[in-house]
């Protein structure tokens, strides 16, 4: 009798819910080479929301359900220290080794800080980071997104890179068209965070009507909620 396949790495994904999550999980699954088999993803307990995007938990629910994957929810205090924040990741980081992952996936581009710190906090766990999107020309990146049918909403704007007219803005063409001299057109540097609606990456698109805009903590919101 043939060989039975072998089973490919399994591999969690660092989820914000905002467009490079997504794009990620729909590059991992177009080469694959690891299988994602779930979404790892941060919440203030308090509020309900993902961290630094504000969205709703239900939101997240349903863009998981349409991802076809589950969610692995990390409830964070709020404020949120950088010692509360690393033991609960701990905790998260056991839960994958004990669960068979080998691999966990983040969708950062550019800032090496960034990665760096990723990496120490898996070194020696056992469980390898990889960054499918690491230093893709933005720009091209950007593109390539819109193209394939990835839309989003612009959930979280840092009033002091981009104006807070962008809140709520569909992550589109028009969009890219629009952004000031300087602002990078995936908001890498933190000028922008979204919700990623519709694309390849979903079985259907998540239902989502939007709501009002606050400015809270120095950054300017825009709220959505399930259509």
């Amino acid at each position: 009798m043939p060989n039975a396949p072998l089973s490919r790495p399994q591999a969690w994904l660092s989820w914000s819910s905002g467009k490079d999550s997504a794009w990620t999980l729909h590059m991992l699954r177009t080469r694959g080479d690891v299988e994602v088999v779930g979404l790892l993803t941060t919440l203030n307990r308090e509020a309900g929301r993902v961290a630094m995007h504000g969205v709703r938990e239900e939101l997240l629910d349903a863009q998981a359900a349409a991802a076809g994957l589950p969610l692995i929810k990390v409830f964070l205090p709020h404020p949120c220290s950088n010692d509360a924040y690393e033991d609960a990741m701990r905790g998260a980081i056991a839960q994958a080794s004990t669960s068979g992952i080998t691999h966990m996936a983040f969708g950062d581009l550019f800032l090496e800080d960034v990665r760096q710190y990723r990496e120490r906090m898996l070194a020696d766990t056992g469980i390898q980071p990889i960054f499918p999107l690491w230093q893709q020309p933005t720009e091209q990146l950007a593109d390539r997104m819109i193209a394939a049918g990835l839309r989003a909403y612009l959930t979280c704007v840092d009033p002091k890179q981009l104006p807070p007219a962008f809140a709520g803005r569909i992550f589109d063409e028009r969009l890219l068209k629009d952004l000031p001299d300087g602002v990078d057109p995936c908001g890498e540097r933190g000028e922008f965070h979204s919700f990623a609606y519709v694309g390849p990456m979903f079985e259907r698109p998540v239902p989502i009507l939007p709501g009002e805009v606050v400015t809270r903590d120095g950054f300017v919101f825009a709220d959505l909620r399930l259509g």
